[in-house]
């Protein structure tokens, strides 16, 4: 994941100073030296970091936070502040057309992702807004570039136009906006041609496609991975065709996040949308104080609260919730339960948004793996033992057939029934408690996800906490 370095060096940092009654010039100077370093070896423009920490020096050697009751806190709160400026204050929104198709102007070096990231767009566009897009394939050049965008297209069942690879892009683009207003799209997302590197022809075309659509929005697809050089591309684009915003692929990757970083500050391009993964429904709008929390470790629960309320549906919630309380969860529910936490992505990306779990969403106890294990284990039982859980604890004969049929030791099925029994156990008792009891036992009690509370602080000792 994206700054996943940069953050654990900034906690490391920030862990120095958090602890002190009262913060010294010299504390500060040593902080921000480690806080430069961290930010160029995350790839971060050499400019960008040198405003960015005289900036937050200037704030942090203030007579209140140097004899403040937290100073150390209110450090942190600094140096949040000043990153979310960074990238742009709040989440720049797409600007739609009132009187004809929006038209949205794809554009972006080869192999940043553009074609894939135009249909992720349609898609997210489509959902979140109710619009009937069009995706209109432009680029001739690259090989199979008109064949990926159909493919894109045909998965996510959005129309698209194109002509081939022997008609002028111009045109495409001239009788692909015909065919969008005679077939009724208010969207149209043309997928313009990238080359390995700027050029002349390439940068006249565009212009040229930029006249004809006269695009509300004319989007950079960067990939985060290229580092600060993003922003040097940024800038070529920017300045021959007046970039409208930006889109960072690849922040899934294991990539240094020096773009996000850097691309607003220098070209005054926002981010508008970030790629999160490589399934085509996997981009989000970006917030910059929800990226600042997460840069810092701080987790981001309201795109977890997003992603959860996207992914699952309230009913199903409520009636597995019931199931549990009535003390009648078995292993056919646990498998919903599974496929629930599957829709909304890898768990350790999910970890990584709850706060202070960043660190424990990187151990190798934390494996993806696990819940695929545990469906095969479910899945090799016999619908009646899934039914009634109690023939599984009652005959070893059963469990030894379970753990043969999906090679996975007795060992781990009487584990996950040993689970199951817990969940049971402890869901009965929560029935009968006022909410307070339960806020006390999620807190010290619950078998497997440890809700941080007064008898869990979330630092691993006692009862509760993450446990696999």
């Amino acid at each position: 994941m994206a700054f996943e370095n940069l953050t654990s060096k900034l906690q490391m940092t920030f862990r120095r100073i958090t602890g002190k009654a009262q913060l010294t010039e010299n504390d500060i100077e040593e902080m921000m030296k480690e806080v430069r370093l961290s930010l160029l070896e995350a790839d971060v423009n050499y400019r960008v970091v040198k405003d960015f920490t005289e900036e937050v020096k200037e704030l942090a050697k203030g007579e209140k936070i140097l004899k403040g009751l937290n100073p150390g806190q209110q450090v942190v709160k600094i140096v949040n502040d000043e990153l979310v400026k960074l990238m742009g204050t709040e989440a720049a929104l797409v600007r739609f057309s009132d009187s004809r198709p929006t038209v949205i102007m794809m554009v972006g070096l080869q192999g940043a992702g553009k074609t894939t990231t135009a249909g992720k767009l349609g898609w997210f566009l489509r959902k979140n807004h109710a619009k009937n897009p069009l995706l209109i394939a432009a680029d001739i050049y690259r090989p199979a570039a008109i064949e990926q965008l159909k493919t894109v297209g045909a998965k996510l069942d959005i129309p698209v136009f194109e002509m081939g690879t022997g008609t002028d892009p111009r045109d495409i683009v001239r009788l692909g906006m015909k065919n969008a207003l005679d077939s009724g799209h208010d969207l149209i997302i043309i997928d313009t041609a990238g080359r390995l590197h700027i050029n002349e022809t390439l940068m006249d075309e565009l212009v040229d496609i930029k006249k004809i659509a006269k695009p509300e929005e004319i989007l950079l697809t960067v990939d985060a991975m290229t580092g600060q050089d993003a922003v040097n591309v940024a800038t070529a684009f920017h300045e021959a065709l007046g970039v409208t915003g930006c889109i960072l692929t690849k922040l899934d990757g294991d990539t240094r996040g020096g773009a996000a970083l850097s691309i607003r500050k220098v070209t005054g391009v926002p981010i508008k949308f970030a790629g999160t993964g490589e399934k085509l429904t996997e981009i989000e709008t970006f917030h910059p104080e929800r990226m600042a929390s997460r840069i810092l470790g701080m987790g981001d629960v309201l795109s977890l609260i997003e992603k959860a309320t996207e992914e699952i549906d309230e009913t199903e919630a409520m009636s597995m919730m019931e199931k549990m309380m009535s003390g009648k969860f078995n292993f056919n529910d646990m498998l919903k339960q599974m496929k629930m936490v599957k829709r909304m992505g890898a768990f350790s990306g999910i970890l990584k948004m709850l706060p202070g779990m960043g660190a424990l969403a990187d151990s190798p106890k934390v494996d993806d793996k696990q819940i695929v294990y545990i469906e095969a284990i479910i899945n090799s039982m016999t619908p009646e033992e899934r039914k009634n859980p109690d023939l599984l604890e009652r005959s070893s004969s059963r469990r030894n057939r379970v753990a043969s049929g999906c090679g996975r030791s007795t060992t781990e099925v009487n584990r996950l029934i040993g689970m199951l029994d817990k969940q049971r156990q402890m869901m009965k008792k929560m029935a009968g408690m006022n909410p307070a009891s339960v806020e006390k036992a999620a807190g010290g009690d619950l078998p497997g996800f440890g809700v941080p509370g007064k008898n869990n602080p979330g630092k691993g000792k006692g009862k509760g906490g993450f446990r696999i």
